[in-house]
This record gives C-alpha cells, structure tokens and sequence, in this order.
C-alpha cells in the first residue's frame, strides 16, 4: 500500500512535470504549521536557483495545474513559495479503508528480510538483576520486536556473563561453608547430586560476601583466581558446582524477565565463545595484526580521518587472561559460524563506546566479520534518580529490578483503588500491567542515548505523556466499543472498512491524519532504531482520540450512518495503538 505521503508526492511530482519542472522538487512533508496546512511542499524554494524564476511564480505554475484535483480540499501558492496542502476528506476515507483491510495497516516489510542478532542481556549469573539492567532489555526488546514486525528474522541472545571470577569466588566461600560437598573431595568418583547445594537467594548473599572479603585478604583473592583457573581447565567437582549455578541463576532470570514481558531466543553464555579464542588469536599474530605490547597482546584501530589516536585493542593480558574484548570478538565469531547474520545489535551503556568501537575494528580488520555484516552498537543513557545521579535504594545500595516493578505496581495499584472499587485480585492484575507500562513507557519515549530521571509520582500519572495514560486511552476505547454492543449494535475485530465516513469535524479529521503516520512512523523507528518515535506517535495519536471524544456524540450520535462510521474508526484507533504498545513490550488491561 502506498502511503498518504507517498500518494501525495507522485501528484505534486507529475503537477511539477506538467508544469515544465523537475519532478525531483515535488517532496512532500507533513506541515510545520498545521493551522494553515496539513502538508506542504518546498520544492519551489529549491527550483528557483535552477530555472532563475521567483520561488512564487513556480509554484503558482504547479499549482494551477493541480486546483481541480480530487486528492485536495485546498491547494495554493504561498510567499514566498511554498505550496500548501490540505488534503480532501475521501482521500483520508480511502486511507482508512486500507489500514483497516491490509495486514500491518498497510505498512509494507523490508524487500530483502535479514537475519539479525541483538545481544541485549549481559547479566551475570549468581546475581539478581537491577536498575543497571533495566535499560538493555527494555530498549533491546523493542527494537527486536520492531524488527521482526518489518520481516527480519532477529534472534534475541541474553549473552549471560558466567566465566569470570565471580564463580570462583562462590565455589571459594561455598568450600568455606560446606568443606563436606563431594564438589571438593579430589578422590569422589560417583554422580553429583542433581539437586543444587543452594538456592538463589543462598548465592544472592554468597557472592557479595565473598567480593567484598576478597578485596581486604589477598589469600581468599589467590585462593579464588585459582579456583576460577581450575574451573576453566575443566575441574570436575567446579564444573558440577558451575552448572548448578547456572542452572539456578537461569531459572531465576527468566522468572524475573517474564514479568518484564522480555524474552530471549537464546541463552547464550560468554563460556560459550571460549572454545573460538585459540584460533581466533593465533589468525590475528599470523595476520600480523596482533603484536606484543608492554607484556600483553594487542591490535591496533586507529585509522586514518580519527581525529586523535585510539588505544589499542588488549586482546590477551600479560598474564595470557581474556578480556572482554577477547570474548566479545570470539563471539563475533561464532555467531558468523551458527547463524551467519546480515546485523549484530549491542545495547550497553553509552560509556561502553569505546570498547565496542575497538572490538568492531579488530572485527572487521581481521575478517572475524562478513564484509557485508553491520555491527550496530546502541549506547543509552542512564536512569538517575530525582537527585540527577544514578537510581539507587534509600540506603545508598543498588536497587534490584523486582523491587522497582513492584514498587511501581503498589503505586499505581493505589491510584487504582482511589479511583475504581475492585476486587482485590483484579485490582492487583491491572496494576501489574499499567506499573510495567509506565516503567517502560517512561523508559522508551527518552531517545536511548539520552540519561532520563525516574520519577515515580509522574511516570504512573494518568495524565499527560505516560504510559499509564495510553493504556487509559485503549480502555476508554474499549469501554465504547462494549456499550456499543451492549446496544445491541455489533463490532468487528477488524472493523467493517465499506461504513467508513468521510470526516466532516476538525477533531475527526485530526484523528485521520495521525493514523496515516503509523507506517511512517514503525519504519522511521526501524531504520533509526529508535522506539521513542513510536512513544510519540502513540501519545499524538492517543490526543488527537480524546480530543475526538470530547468534541462529538459518539454513542449517543442520532445519525446511525454517522455513529456505525465513528465506530469503525474507533476500533482501527484501538488496533493501531495496541499494535504499538505491543512493539514497546506492554500491552492494555481491559479495564482501569
């Protein structure tokens, strides 16, 4: 399907023929000021140079030529030449006509589907998640659904951080706690227990203690690097206490993901990549690439145009240990062999630029990466506190990501209660969604590489530009469409696209042309790889609703051909933003 925009751009290009100009002058955009116009042209402006005629007279010349065309109510010449637009109101029927009988409301997928890896996890096993995780999978998640709503096969990889020395500091104090284990008995021969010696919330409270005792006695330090070198080389009883701590941490993560309504194709590990690294460090010395630099490994990345010379790429330390770099590049490589993808997409911390700028250079310099494979890094801002610095408990510790989704729900589940008088159950239900909403909302309508503040009070208003008050918006559609039935009039799924009207009222005309920038807006959000041009689309959109609702008689309308027609229009308003939140990662209760 064409869009509106593009439908408009092929009749003022051929008006610009016609009238003896270069069609390349006829682009459309939509208006800057709306109170004179819905869309414009500037093109005269630019062929004035090119022909030496005043911008006026061109445009005059186009214009004349397209008065009596049935696509505008209004077409004129304005000084100093711009042409103004507004289009007729079948014109805007016809378009919703099309968004109400095609699939994706007329938004077209990508010609050439492309097979995609985002890595947007990354957090350590043993550990629970928190506010510093918050960011990558909300923004990661979205730009995967995005994706794979435009045609790309895009796998989402939580890349878990597990071979460092966070899991010899566990197995350290675990041998401390519980010397008995046949984990540590060197003569043990038998089957492992299947069952993990701790739970979640034992490591919770293991790892922390063993970090920070670690830091004051450098015996435990030794005694945990060694640990974390017998684990690497294959030890037996560590390899058994690993998988337990995988396993455990795993089943802890997806609990804590689902309710974040995140998802990852693959659980991939950072130990996963180890067995690449021999190779891929012996290509880069025989490359020529890698060379000895004050003891440790390393490839250079400055290129010629930088500005200032680049630190080199570390990619063994003196004392032969990976980095992440070095894991970073060996999972490059493997992702070329398992699933020889066109784009591979990090979300990090914006801090991170560096690093992924030296990793994807070494990437590309060495062949590790297809020529034709792009490699995106995402970096986004941080979530800071009403305070300007980053989000932290009362006490000053980090806080976990559980606790803020539920503090975020018992604060809208008190809005709730304020307002509506629930049963308990549902009441709680409802404020479960409409918390995550406003977490993510609040999160995605700030551009990523942005830093953004959580306010709590603000992002769970149902007021003003939140997520809260466009799930109010979907309900309040909702809620129309039951009183309609209960009427006994009747409601399509889909809507019934022949009853559709053309709009007569400012409001219902308003309401029109923003759902006409739905496919421009998802694919402007993929090619940029921005959700918060949806956020911002949907809360244009959810305005323009309301301001619809409270200037016409919907339901009460004594015009049946009218009422059937605005009826329509509502459940292609309500399909279109539910689309939208779905592409965000939420989705709208049935009643607030």
């Amino acid at each position: 399907m064409k869009k509106l925009t593009e439908q408009l751009e092929e009749i003022v290009k051929a008006g610009f023929e016609r009238a003896g100009y270069d069609k390349k002058y006829g682009f459309i955009s939509v208006s800057n000021r709306p109170d004179l116009c819905q869309y414009q042209c500037n093109g005269a402006m630019a062929a004035a140079k090119e022909y030496h005629k005043a911008p006026i007279q061109i445009a005059g010349d186009v214009v004349e030529g397209l008065r009596e065309n049935s696509a505008f109510e209004k077409i004129e010449a304005v000084n100093p030449g711009f042409i103004n637009i507004t289009v007729s109101g079948e014109l805007l029927r016809q378009a919703g006509v099309q968004m109400m009988t095609q699939e994706r409301f007329g938004l077209e997928r990508s010609a050439e589907p492309r097979s995609v890896v985002i890595d947007y996890g990354g957090p350590n096993v043993a550990k629970p998640l928190h506010v510093g995780h918050l960011r990558s999978a909300i923004i990661g998640e979205s730009i995967k659904r995005i994706y794979r709503y435009m045609g790309d096969h895009i796998l989402g990889d939580v890349h878990l951080g597990d071979w460092g020395l966070q899991i010899g500091l566990i197995i350290t104090e675990l041998k401390k706690r519980q010397p008995e284990l046949p984990y540590f008995d060197e003569s043990f021969e038998g089957e492992y227990p299947e069952e993990a010696p701790f739970t979640i919330s034992d490591l919770e409270e293991i790892y922390p203690y063993a970090s920070g005792y670690s830091k004051e006695h450098e015996d435990y330090l030794a005694e945990a690097q060694e640990a974390t070198v017998r684990l690497q080389e294959g030890n037996r009883g560590y390899r058994a206490l690993y998988d337990h701590i995988l396993n455990v941490s795993v089943v802890d993560l997806k609990k804590n993901y689902e309710k974040l309504n995140v998802e990852f194709d693959l659980w991939k590990k950072e130990s996963d990549a180890q067995p690449y690294i021999p190779a891929m460090v012996e290509k880069l010395k025989a490359d020529g690439l890698a060379y000895m630099s004050e003891g440790a490994l390393v490839v250079d990345v400055t290129e010629e145009g930088d500005k200032k010379e680049l630190p080199p790429c570390i990619i063994l330390k003196s004392n032969g240990a990976s980095l992440y770099s070095t894991t970073d590049l060996a999972t490059i490589v493997e992702r070329e062999k398992l699933f020889a993808p066109k784009e591979i997409i990090y979300l990090a911390d914006k801090r991170q630029t560096m690093h992924f700028t030296q990793v994807f250079r070494v990437a590309k310099k060495a062949g590790l990466a297809g020529d034709d494979t792009e490699l995106t890094f995402i970096g986004f801002g941080t979530m800071n506190g009403k305070d300007g610095k980053p989000f932290k408990t009362r006490d000053g510790g980090v806080l976990r990501l559980e606790t803020l989704r539920e503090d975020t729900s018992t604060e809208v589940y008190k809005k709730i209660q304020e307002n509506r008088d629930y049963e308990e159950a549902e009441a709680r239900e409802i404020a479960e969604k409409v918390g995550l909403a406003a977490i993510k909302y609040g999160d995605l309508s700030n551009q990523a590489s942005k830093d953004y503040i959580f306010d709590m009070e603000r992002f769970t208003s149902f007021e003003g530009n939140t997520g809260p008050y466009i799930l109010y918006t979907i309900v309040r559609i909702k809620s129309l469409l039951a009183k309609y039935e209960q009427a006994g009039g009747r409601v399509s799924p889909t809507g019934e696209s022949e009853k559709l009207l053309a709009p007569v009222q400012d409001s219902e005309t308003g309401l029109y042309l923003t759902l006409c920038k739905f496919a421009d807006t998802v694919e402007a959000a993929y090619s940029e790889r921005a959700p918060h041009k949806i956020c911002q689309f949907i809360y244009e959109l959810s305005e323009s609703f309301n301001r619809f609702y409270h200037e016409n008689k919907i339901l009460a309308n004594e015009d049946e051909e009218r009422k059937t027609s605005y009826i329509q229009l509502l459940v292609l308003v309500k399909n279109v933003l539910e689309q939208c939140v779905e592409l965000l990662g939420f989705s709208a209760p049935d009643r607030m």
